[in-house]
């Protein structure tokens, strides 16, 4: 027995694992027990020594001291204030008024405020409930399809995984040894192009179907002008101005950063983009201010309303993450400053209260102490498992895999898209990625060998976020079907304004709807596992690469030289002193050379 424990220790501890989840505790209390189970076995069986335990107390305390989490209840506390002071409810209004003439407005308007809440909330039960609330009984008042209704506000709802400053990001980040700006960086460009995806769908719904996603009925825009205008005139002039501004700033922002900070490396693309935002935003709002108290009629209400109810979470967003790109903040300095400026626009609006601020607090530590239980559990688990050289044996089994490192990355996201389904994004972070990462490490940079290896992480936990995204969606255990289910008319009823009779929605119609989008979204997985650049395009270059034979050539050279007009004292010419610190640095290319 005490051999067959020693050479199965590993896949009993997945089993023990196993076992113990199926008696419904907690996650993070079946990780912790297996853990210490496993390990005191294993010091009975004379695997590990009778001493291995006494370094884990300095590992939990190390979890509370990873500054890096702190992001998590910040971003979490920013989100909360932003989604229960209303504005939500004022986005989706007011966008649905800016696209509602077209066919398939609606639908428009709800994937860009899910864009825009998944940058601000970051949470996706949030999002989805949110718009489930708002935009679906709208959306069936005026006809729309049902799966396509539903499906546009479930996939919306998703977002929050993958764009900036998403929660998964962060946690991937902490596990996968990364920075945060780094993930952010590397997760703009593929959650951007997403939302671009859902937008040509629509379009494309809206050409071939167009009665499925009908535009808003004239009676319905309540943002008119007195003579009947739409306004959307005075909000284009508005745009193409600010627009203009914003692009004016890409084209002077890396000669002025660098004037301002000495930073003399380009600046990435996604930096100049989210900066030239912020200056269009201001510049936006600014104009909008200054329209209304000087009382000129320059812009109309449709554009006045935009201005106020779009720009100051869009500053929000790009101050944020401006910030955390420029490197004038850390991940948590910038989600500090975000639940700052959550207060302050809650505050604005009138709606920060006692109650919303115990509500938010209350949410934000139930969900932080839910990480470091988690966190904990997990930290447990694997001291056990990497003291059994766990990730030998994992390495060995992925060796195995046709396919080599492309064989691998296709089975971890079958692995992680079937996970994400029944557990959730933390859970898998802190249990499935631990393991996987070591592998990951090794074998990935084969498929990127132009790619630095702390890109090739970047890379890996970019496609892991965006695979999460789409289990959410996946039925019958999607996350995001069941949170959208919950607010959905499960009974007929009538309608508010029209009082015509809305059928029920019912569980299949939700399911049909994701379909399409989940189609759309393993597009993109492949196009982010097909082309890195994705990812990488939005990072820092790790600048010239540099020719080691050179360099070593080039000091032995200076070496046997010496330097001209030494100064009295200096080490003759091909001597050097002890002190000199050329000399290390010359002993330690030679050793490198051996």
């Amino acid at each position: 027995m005490t051999a067959f424990i020693a050479q199965n220790f590993v896949p009993l501890m997945f089993a023990g694992l196993f076992c113990f989840l199926l008696t419904g505790i907690p996650v993070a209390f079946g990780l912790a027990a297996t853990g210490l189970f496993m390990g005191f076995i294993g010091m009975e069986v004379g695997l590990f020594p009778s001493n291995m335990f006494s370094a884990l107390p300095l590992r939990v305390f190390g979890i509370m001291q990873n500054d890096t989490l702190l992001a998590i209840p910040f971003f979490t506390f920013m989100g909360i204030i932003l989604e229960r002071s209303g504005m939500a409810e004022d986005l989706l209004e007011t966008v649905g008024q800016v696209f509602g003439p077209l066919r398939g407005g609606l639908a428009v308007a709800v994937i860009l405020v899910g864009a825009l809440l998944a940058a601000t909330t970051g949470v996706v039960a949030a999002a989805v409930i949110s718009m489930g609330l708002i935009s679906l009984p709208i959306m069936l008042r005026y006809g729309y399809n049902r799966t396509i209704a539903t499906g546009t506000i479930t996939a919306s709802g998703t977002l929050a995984q993958a764009i900036p400053p998403s929660l998964v990001l962060i946690v991937l980040a902490d596990q996968l040894g990364r920075s945060v700006g780094d993930m952010y960086a590397g997760a703009l460009v593929p959650g951007l192009m997403l939302v671009g995806v859902y937008l040509l769908f629509v379009a494309a719904v809206a050409i071939v179907k167009p009665a499925w996603v009908p535009a808003l009925p004239a009676e319905a825009r309540i943002y008119r002008e007195s003579n009947g205008a739409s306004g959307h005139k005075s909000l284009l002039v508005l745009f193409l101005i600010c627009g203009a501004a914003g692009w004016a700033w890409s084209q002077v922002h890396s000669q002025m950063i660098s004037a301002w900070t000495g930073r003399t490396t380009p600046a990435a693309a996604d930096e100049i983009f989210i900066l030239s935002m912020t200056v269009a935003s201001l510049l936006a709002l600014v104009l909008a201010i200054a329209d209304r108290v000087l009382k000129a009629g320059l812009l109309s209400r449709l554009a006045q309303q935009v201005t106020f109810v779009l720009i100051p979470p869009l500053v929000l967003i790009f101050l944020v993450l401006g910030t955390i790109f420029l490197g004038v903040a850390t991940p948590t300095e910038g989600g500090a400053m975000g639940a700052v400026g959550a207060l302050i626009m809650a505050s604005a609006r009138r709606q920060l209260s006692m109650k919303l601020m115990k509500q938010a607090l209350d949410s934000t530590a139930k969900l932080a102490t839910f990480v470091i239980f988690i966190l904990i559990g997990s930290t447990v688990f694997s001291f056990t498992f990497n003291a059994a050289d766990g990730h030998i044996w994992v390495e060995h089994l992925f060796d195995k895999l046709p396919g080599g490192a492309m064989g691998f990355l296709i089975v971890v996201n079958i692995l992680v898209f079937i996970l994400g389904m029944f557990i959730d994004f933390f859970e898998i972070a802190f249990i499935v990625i631990p393991i996987l990462a070591p592998v990951a490490e090794k074998i990935l940079p084969e498929l990127v060998p132009g790619m630095a290896p702390q890109m090739v992480m970047v890379w890996f936990g970019v496609i892991i976020a965006m695979n999460l995204q789409t289990s959410f969606l996946t039925p019958p255990f999607g996350f995001a079907l069941f949170y959208l289910r919950s607010v959905a008319a499960k009974e007929d009823y009538n309608d508010r304004i029209t009082k015509e009779r809305i059928p029920a929605v019912t569980t299949t119609q939700i399911y049909k709807g994701s379909i399409a989008f989940i189609v759309l979204q393993v597009i993109m997985v492949a196009a982010v596992v097909a082309f890195p650049s994705l990812v990488a395009g939005g990072l820092e270059s790790e600048g010239p690469a540099i020719d080691a034979d050179a360099a070593f050539e080039q000091l032995q050279a200076d070496d046997l030289k010496g330097e001209p007009g030494a100064a009295p004292g200096a080490s003759a010419p091909g001597g050097q002193n002890e002190d000199d610190p050329m000399k290390g640095l010359l002993d330690a290319v030679k050793e490198e050379k051996k």
